[in-house]
């Protein structure tokens, strides 16, 4: 959808007009008009919520609570126990496997906390370490997922797209991984998970790259057709050995597509809340911008240039331009290529320089989603242009989970 720059940053201004930089808002108008689009891309399939990408308790119970929605996908086994016990949610499943041995302990020693979080495995080695913590005679069983590798291994192996994650790759693989947890006592294998980060984490319409981004298409076609096959084979297979309460897939920028596919019971998406840059460059769906960072103007070094005082907020992943923070708000301001956006103050160039003062905000948006929220304490909550709530994120309640 268009966006009106000048009347959005008329307004974040005026909410915030109390506040000093740096400070970061959600703007709750936008992020419920993401979740309701992203419902809605889902063909009646759940959404798992990504914590990962909110990092905000508050903002995890409102996309919980609107329909379509159900369920977390934590990325830490500490953070699924607090958010078990502080009550988002009562199904969460641990993206990713764990060797934390004190989240494990409290896990097993608690019957409620066992029948809430489900444990993600690609090797029985994981089973080993939860077995030394605590034996399987003495706790309830534990629920497992199992993460079958997405990416896409075209002539004959000798090509990888996509991330690498698990070593759990054929159809074969997952029914004999399966077939060992359904073997061990004190597990319950209840899912399988597999995302596909080469389709819903790889934008298809990098501004600027249309040859790669010709390219990333021609490649996400082929891999989509082939996890098609791959998925239902290791399903079936998965399903000799357990009755499988869901199969998840996906990501904010596949929701469509990896709800598709018959074999998948939900989606996860989480990005696509808050609409971080990286998803400008996709062409199937872009999220409405609802989560910003403001930095002051501290100094205006020369004609055509205006400096903030802070700024280098860089997302994780490759080293690229990508990763780096966009200012956004007023339109027309870039950063320096020799100097990018520094810990402590980001130079900043365009025709809109000209026209800031010291003093002046000026609005980024974050590469990535909720990796903003490692650099404040709290988010405040902008409707209109109020601000209507002021919430704490997750390094504001005291927990760094990565």
């Amino acid at each position: 959808m268009a966006i009106d720059r000048d009347k959005l940053r008329d307004r974040l201004d005026r909410a915030t007009a109390h506040l000093d930089p740096p400070y970061a808002v959600v703007d709750l108008t936008a992020f419920d008009t993401n979740a309701e689009a992203l419902a809605g891309r889902s063909g009646g399939k759940p959404l798992r919520v990504a914590s990962k990408s909110v990092r905000v308790r508050e903002l995890l119970t409102r996309a919980l609570k609107r329909p379509g929605w159900h369920g977390v996908m934590a990325f830490t086994l500490p953070e699924a126990l607090w958010l078990v016990r502080s009550g988002v949610s009562d199904d969460v499943l641990v993206a990713y496997p764990t060797a934390h041995r004190g989240g494990l302990a409290e896990l097993a020693a608690d019957p409620v906390l066992a029948d809430a979080v489900t444990l993600m495995i690609d090797d029985t080695g994981q089973l080993d370490l939860i077995d030394a913590v605590r034996p399987p005679a003495r706790r309830p069983a534990l629920r497992i997922c199992l993460d079958l590798d997405a990416s896409w291994r075209p002539l004959g192996g000798r090509v990888h797209v996509g991330v690498r994650r698990s070593p759990v790759h054929s159809a074969t693989a997952a029914g004999a991984l399966a077939a060992a947890v359904a073997g061990r006592p004190g597990f319950r294998l209840v899912g399988l998970m597999s995302y596909e980060a080469q389709i819903a984490g790889l934008g298809d319409a990098p501004p600027g790259q249309a040859v790669l981004g010709s390219a990333i298409r021609v490649a996400q076609r082929g891999s989509y057709r082939e996890l098609l096959a791959r998925r239902f084979a290791a399903v079936t297979a998965v399903r000799e050995h357990a009755d499988l309460e869901f199969v998840n897939g996906g990501g904010t920028g596949s929701v469509a597509a990896t709800s598709a596919d018959p074999a998948v019971t939900e989606v996860t998406a989480g990005s696509g809340l808050y609409g971080p840059t990286l998803f400008d460059a996709y062409r199937a769906w872009q999220p409405t911008p609802a989560a910003f960072f403001a930095c002051a103007v501290v100094r205006r070094p020369a004609p055509g240039l205006a400096t903030v005082l802070g700024g280098g907020w860089i997302a994780s992943g490759q080293a690229a331009t990508s990763r780096l923070p966009r200012p956004w708000l007023p339109e027309g301001l870039k950063l320096l290529g020799a100097e990018g956006a520094g810990e402590v103050q980001t130079p900043l160039a365009g025709k809109a320089a000209d026209t800031l003062r010291v003093g002046d905000r000026v609005w980024f948006r974050h590469a990535k989603a909720g990796e903003l929220c490692e650099h404040v304490n709290e988010v405040h909550l902008v409707e209109g242009d109020a601000v209507v709530a002021t919430v704490p994120t997750y390094r504001g309640e005291g927990h760094a989970f990565l």
